[in-house]
């Protein structure tokens, strides 16, 4: 039975209906300056990509600036549609030790002072925009524009009415790009976007030179890690999955991870057994970003939980199998080829980053033999772009819009 994500039940209120607000105006030509803030992780400063685009080719001589966290400021490099990128560790993301403010008073003067037009707020349905809209009020920023549940009154002059989850909820990459869309900034590129460079695949060569892996031969990258531990699949499956898959196309697999996750990538590597010990590669900490998204570009098929290297293969257009927790439905693969699996279970869309039942039973229960035929499945579709799609088995999900 095939599945796909979008068909589970959708958090929704029961009888809750949202008012709308009223249209706005699109943004005329004195937006000159743009800010637009997006404090959270890398993946999600990818899944914005689509609406900077917007907003880039709206208005093509408006200087976009992005402000984001130290995570998602390393993405920055590589999108040609912002000018320039303030890195801040807000205090309304994330769980932090105890700060003191002058960090934040030092922030609202650099925005004052570096003179504003307009601010773009992004957030998930889960966040309150507000702190950053106050943080752009107090900035002099004359034109705010975000979702908010409550009514904002005068921190948020450009308002749309946040509709999620009352009435469903829409990927990521859509909820960006209906909001600036308000205001008049829509596009019809709406695919991810990240611009290696040079360098970037160089280096990459280089790197696998000096590590004896051969370039030239096709290759998969496995990623077992994710930063809540409620979306990592078992690294014990994940190397069950790696050697059915070597034992199947003879093709080298390449284990990634930063240097706190190379437990995950011994246990998967251990895992895979020796039989194929020598097609396994540890490359635990190998590279900067860079030349780990033009890893991620050459790859025959990425595996991975939902997480980082899951959305900068959307940006690229790599082949990638989804290891989804059902911890929320918005962070998909967009628009490239993949599958999504999931076990689907009662608990779903908890936004826990631990299991809160303790069976983590959305991912558990998913057979390794179902990653390694999925990788499969890829694999042999881009052999035969033509060839129309097969049903799959149950627990994966296809979508390649």
């Amino acid at each position: 039975m095939m599945k796909h994500l979008a068909l589970l039940a959708q958090p929704t209120a029961a009888h809750a209906t949202v008012a709308a607000t009223k249209p706005l105006a699109p943004w005329g030509d004195d937006v000159k300056r743009i800010l637009c803030l997006r404090t959270d992780n890398l993946g999600d400063v990818l899944m914005t990509t689509p609406a900077l685009h917007a907003l880039r080719t709206a208005y093509p001589d408006r200087h976009l600036t992005l402000l984001t966290s130290p995570a998602g400021a390393a993405v920055a490099p590589f999108l040609a549609d912002v000018d320039d990128v303030i890195r801040y560790d807000a205090p309304w993301t994330h769980i932090r030790p105890p700060r003191t403010h002058p960090a934040d008073l030092a922030m609202r003067a650099l925005l004052e002072e570096r003179r504003f037009d307009a601010a773009v707020i992004f957030t998930v349905y889960s966040q309150n925009p507000l702190p950053a809209a106050t943080m752009c009020y107090l900035a002099g920023i004359h034109r705010r524009l975000a979702r908010c549940r409550e009514n904002p009154y005068s921190l948020v002059n450009d308002w749309l009415r946040e509709t999620e989850p009352e009435q469903g909820v829409q990927h990521e990459v859509e909820r960006q790009l209906t909001l600036v869309g308000a205001v008049g900034a829509t596009t019809n590129e709406t695919r991810m976007r990240m611009q290696l460079r040079d360098i970037d695949r160089k280096t990459l060569a280089a790197t696998l030179e000096r590590r004896g892996i051969d370039a030239e031969m096709p290759f998969a990258v496995m990623h077992p890690g994710a930063s809540a531990e409620s979306r990592r699949y078992p690294a014990e499956r994940f190397g069950e999955a790696a050697a059915r898959l070597v034992r199947a196309t003879g093709i080298n697999v390449l284990v990634t991870g930063s240097t706190g996750e190379a437990s995950l990538v011994r246990a998967l590597i251990d895992a895979a057994g020796p039989s194929v010990r020598p097609f396994m590669h540890d490359l635990t900490d190998a590279f900067e970003l860079g030349a780990f998204a033009a890893l991620i570009e050459r790859a025959t098929v990425v595996i991975s939980n939902n997480s980082g290297p899951v959305h900068i293969a959307s940006a690229l257009g790599a082949p990638v199998v989804d290891l989804y927790a059902l911890t929320n439905p918005q962070h998909a693969p967009w628009k490239t080829p993949h599958r999504v699996l999931f076990n689907d279970v009662e608990c779903r869309w908890c936004y826990r980053s631990v299991c809160p039942q303790g069976h983590h039973a959305c991912l558990r229960d998913i057979p390794s033999i179902e990653v390694a035929n999925a990788a499969l499945e890829l694999i042999d579709e881009a052999r035969q772009p033509t060839r129309r799609m097969q049903t799959i088995p149950h627990r994966i999900a296809t979508h390649t819009e």
